[in-house]
C-alpha cells in the first residue's frame, strides 16, 4: 500500500471510529472503585455497554467478550456472576414481538442504580459541608430491598451447594423473585425441601415452587402443611 493509500485508508479508518463511538457514564469511571468494582470488573461492564450502544448486541457471548478483553472464557463468567450478584447486571429473557423468538439481554439498571446512589450521596456530602439542612433521607426502595433479599439468597444457596452458581442459577433465583414473585421465605423453604429429599437441584426446586403455586401456597406455614400432608399420603 502506498503513503497516499495509506494516508486515505487511514483518514477514512479516523472518520468511521468517530461514528463507532460508545457512551460510557462518566460515574462509572470516576466511581467504580467506590463501587468495590476492579478494573477488569468496570472494563467488563463497558465492552458490555459497548456491544449494546455500537454493534446492538445485548448479549455478546463469553467468546465475544473474551477476544475483546483477553480473559479467558471461565474468568468471565465468574465476574459476570459477580456482578450479578452484586446486583450490577441481571440476566433478562425477553421475547420479540414480532418473531415471537425467546432471547437473553443484560439488564444494566441495577449499575445505574448504584451510580445514582454514589452521585446522591457525593451531592449529600455537599449539602452536609455547607451548613445546609439536609433532605430527610428517603427509606430503603423496593429496589434496594428486592437487590438486598437476591444477594442473601445467592449467599444462602451457594452455602448449601458449596459451590458457587452459575450465571444462569443466578438468573433463576432473580426471575423467581422479579416474574414468578415468589416470597424469600418460601423460595428458602423450597430449597430446605430439596436438601432434606436430597435432591440439590434447581429443576427440583422449581417443581416445589411450582406446585406450591398450584395449590395457593403463599407462606411458610401453608407450605409446612402442604408438605406435611404430602408426605402422609
Amino acid at each position: 500500500m502506498g503513503g497516499e493509500q495509506w494516508k486515505s485508508w487511514s483518514k477514512g479508518a479516523a472518520f468511521a471510529l468517530g461514528l463507532q463511538t460508545a457512551n460510557v457514564p462518566y460515574a462509572l469511571l470516576k466511581y467504580y472503585q467506590a463501587l468495590d468494582l476492579d478494573d477488569a470488573e468496570a472494563m467488563l461492564l463497558i465492552q458490555i455497554l459497548s456491544f449494546r450502544q455500537v454493534e446492538n448486541n445485548e448479549f455478546p457471548t463469553l467468546e465475544e467478550l473474551q477476544w475483546r478483553t483477553g480473559a479467558d472464557a471461565s474468568l468471565i463468567a465468574t465476574r459476570i456472576q459477580k456482578l450479578m450478584k452484586s446486583g450490577f447486571i441481571l440476566i433478562e429473557d425477553e421475547e420479540d414481538p414480532l418473531t415471537g423468538i425467546r432471547y437473553e439481554r443484560y439488564d444494566l439498571s441495577g449499575l445505574y442504580e448504584k451510580l445514582g446512589t454514589v452521585l446522591a450521596t457525593e451531592q449529600q456530602d455537599r449539602i452536609d459541608s455547607s451548613d445546609v439542612l439536609p433532605e430527610p433521607v428517603k427509606p430503603m426502595s423496593k429496589v434496594d430491598k428486592q437487590a438486598e433479599n437476591e444477594r442473601n439468597l445467592f449467599i444462602i444457596f451457594e452455602k448449601e451447594f458449596a459451590r458457587p452458581l452459575s450465571p444462569m442459577e443466578c438468573e433463576t433465583i432473580s426471575s423467581w423473585i422479579d416474574q414468578d414473585r415468589y416470597a424469600e421465605e418460601l423460595i428458602l423453604m423450597a430449597l430446605k425441601e430439596a436438601v432434606f429429599a436430597g435432591k440439590l437441584h434447581f429443576r427440583y426446586i422449581d417443581r416445589i415452587l411450582l406446585e406450591w403455586n398450584r395449590n395457593r401456597v403463599r407462606t411458610v406455614e401453608d407450605a409446612r402443611a402442604h408438605t406435611q400432608k404430602f408426605r402422609q399420603r
